[in-house]
């Protein structure tokens, strides 16, 4: 007998006008420059979620007493431009609505169109890339084009756990983003770096997006654009807990679910970290 296939996120049962976190699914990866597959992620995160405990020892909470529901994924144009648009459409929804909107991706593109619709004062991000490219292969909506989409509408960027990009990406970053590269992750310590940015975010409205290639890939090796010597989960999960209560909108994202499930697993257990740490921080 096969394994079931699990549709929707663990414990995300409620219904959506009674929900406060809504997930939903952008299985996109129509501008991948390197190995396909993110597409397959939302799914990948869903099925690895009932590989976990309800119970959160650390929080003291019951997922399954947060109000969250999975409204599954979206149908998803070939053209990166109408997947932003479509993507800013649906979410705008979910903030209209009073709700918090937390995406599984897909490739990072589909994080431009939930921050143009949660219209965030602080956008932090943790990311391998620094996806501050103009455009790639043409388009202005690459994955590799990300953070700088969302500089045109973000009054401050955060970037933690960068390692690549060319020399123009990183005199950007230097001068119109707040870079916490790996190295600088590693030499000064997260709780450090974290703390600078908590007294940035302080009363107002902030974005988070997890690019599953923060990880260093010898860790997480799921991934569509692996790099080394990167930052490690419990990085991330530093990350998801000091963060999570100060943010209007999340995503994980650029999961690629050909490993043996590594990538996936913390992707999943993230999320739910998050939806727990908001839901006690926020309620």
């Amino acid at each position: 007998m096969q394994d079931p296939v699990h549709l929707h996120f663990a414990d995300a049962d409620t219904p959506y006008e009674d929900a406060r976190y809504v997930i939903f699914g952008v299985p996109y990866d129509g501008t991948t420059s390197f190995r396909p597959g993110t597409r397959f992620g939302p799914r990948a995160i869903r099925e690895f979620s009932f590989n976990f405990e309800a119970y959160d020892p650390a929080a003291g909470i019951e997922l399954f007493d947060v109000p969250v529901t999975d409204l599954g994924d979206l149908m998803v144009s070939r053209l990166p431009e109408a997947v932003v648009d479509g993507v800013a459409d649906f979410v705008r929804g979910i903030v209209r609505d009073g709700k918090v909107p937390v995406m599984f991706g897909g490739e990072h593109t589909v994080t431009v169109g939930a921050v143009r619709a949660v219209g965030p004062e602080v956008y932090v991000v943790c990311d391998a890339h620094l996806d501050l490219r103009d455009e790639l292969d043409g388009t202005p909506y690459s994955h590799g084009c990300v953070t700088r989409r969302v500089l045109e509408t973000v009054e401050d960027v955060v970037i933690i756990g960068a390692r690549s990009g060319d020399r123009e990406q990183f005199e950007i970053a230097a001068e119109r983003t707040h870079l916490y590269t790996a190295d600088v992750v590693r030499e000064r310590g997260i709780a450090t770096i974290l703390g600078e940015v908590l007294d940035m975010i302080e009363g107002r409205r902030v974005y988070l997006s997890i690019d599953a290639d923060a990880i260093d890939c010898c860790l997480t090796p799921g991934l569509g654009t692996p790099e080394p010597f990167g930052m490690t989960p419990l990085d991330l999960r530093e990350v998801v807990r000091t963060l999570g209560p100060h943010t209007a909108g999340f995503d994980y994202v650029e999961v690629a679910p050909f490993d043996a499930g590594q990538t996936a697993a913390v992707a999943a257990l993230l999320v739910r970290q998050f939806i727990v740490r908001h839901w006690i921080g926020r309620c």
